[in-house]
């Protein structure tokens, strides 16, 4: 069945057929009705890259993202094809990987799907070197680029994120404040947001003058995940208090290796005795709950733990987790009114940050 066919049928013009199908007001309620009659009857359905070629617009978005058996990043996607199919839109997604090359092959396949614009879903799209982001801007020459929780200074990408590092930064204060003077940062991730993060926890480390090392490259786990190393910072002893990051190197998904990488520690790092966990997500933040409790200490009384993202694994634990919550359904639902606006040709802001809130709960006193 063709559009052809549907003329046919109906009695019309191609032309005419295609109004309707396209939503074009110059035809008449009767001829609308026949058209539909006729497409209802026949089970018709509009080819998208055809009615494409007509209206310059495929009314599809292209989204990238890593990997979506993470529980964040899915939760995302799911936001953003909601929003996408709510105002009219399909969404073809590209699972990518991680290396700068395969998200530049998802990204040139969804170019040539004549996508409207494409949607890169995590900070791990946005590269330090500025050869590893060229695949950005060269589809930015074509079509929008939208940048879910990173940001990049290139003209038509548009950028939409929280604000990692004051979120980071005033849950350490909060924590010391509350009395936890030996903390220890936990991470699994140095790409935009990560670094962020990690940033945020040694500002506010210098802030309360606890001693830290200056970091470098070299120390700092890269961002392609393969060179990882980890990083520790030992603290001024005379203050009797301390602080240490520890990089954790392995899937996200492995809860049991987490807390093993926390119990490694703990056995490797003779007098610090760390009661205080501020993690980069909810999925350390778990297996930080699950250290406290192999080691017989009470929560939140004797140890303390402050996790990121605010997802369903909050309320996993006992007792339920205090958590950074990062607004993602409010960031994706921005995001796509960002996009819609840049589609209509309206003259859209480039980034909008958005500021993190701490939900308590009961792993903090």
């Amino acid at each position: 069945m063709t559009i052809y066919d549907i003329s046919e049928k109906a009695g019309v013009s191609i032309a005419t057929v295609s109004r309707v199908l396209n939503g074009s007001r110059n035809v008449s309620e009767k001829t609308r009705k026949k058209v539909l009659d006729v497409i209802e009857h026949c089970g018709y359905t509009p080819n998208a890259f055809a009615r494409g070629l007509g209206l310059n617009t495929m009314r599809t978005i292209g989204i990238m993202c890593a990997d979506s058996s993470d529980p964040y990043l899915a939760k995302a996607v799911y936001h953003i094809e909601q929003n996408l199919r709510i105002n009219g839109y399909d969404s073809l997604l590209c699972c990518t990987g991680y290396t700068p090359e395969t998200k530049a092959a998802s990204m040139n396949l969804l170019r040539t799907k004549k996508v409207d614009a494409i949607i890169l879903v995590g900070s791990n799209f946005v590269h330090k070197k500025a050869s590893e982001n060229e695949y950005i801007a060269e589809a930015s020459a074509h079509i929008p680029v939208m940048l879910l929780n990173a940001e990049l200074d290139i003209p038509n990408v548009y950028s939409v994120a929280p604000d990692y590092y004051t979120a980071i930064y005033n849950a350490t204060l909060e924590m010391f404040h509350n009395g936890i003077e030996d903390l220890l940062y936990f991470y699994n991730s140095c790409s935009y947001s990560g670094i962020r993060k990690l940033t945020g926890f040694l500002d506010a480390c210098k802030t309360l003058a606890l001693s830290v090392p200056a970091f470098s490259d070299q120390n700092i786990a890269s961002e392609s995940g393969n060179t990882q190393k980890q990083v520790t910072a030992i603290s001024n002893k005379s203050r009797k208090n301390s602080v240490m990051t520890r990089f954790y190197q392995g899937s996200h998904e492995d809860i049991h290796a987490m807390t093993a990488c926390l119990q490694q520690l703990h056995d490797s790092s003779g007098d610090f005795l760390f009661h205080g966990i501020i993690a980069e997500d909810d999925c350390l933040a778990l297996a930080a709950v699950k250290y406290a409790k192999q080691m017989n200490y009470r929560i939140p009384e004797d140890f303390a733990v402050v996790g990121f993202n605010n997802s369903m694994l909050t309320v996993c634990c006992d007792p339920e987790l205090t958590s950074i919550d990062n607004k993602l359904e409010t960031l994706c639902r921005h995001l796509i009114t960002t996009l819609l606006g840049v589609l209509e040709g309206k003259k859209m802001p480039q980034k909008t940050i958005f500021t993190g809130e701490i939900i308590r709960r009961g792993t903090t006193r």
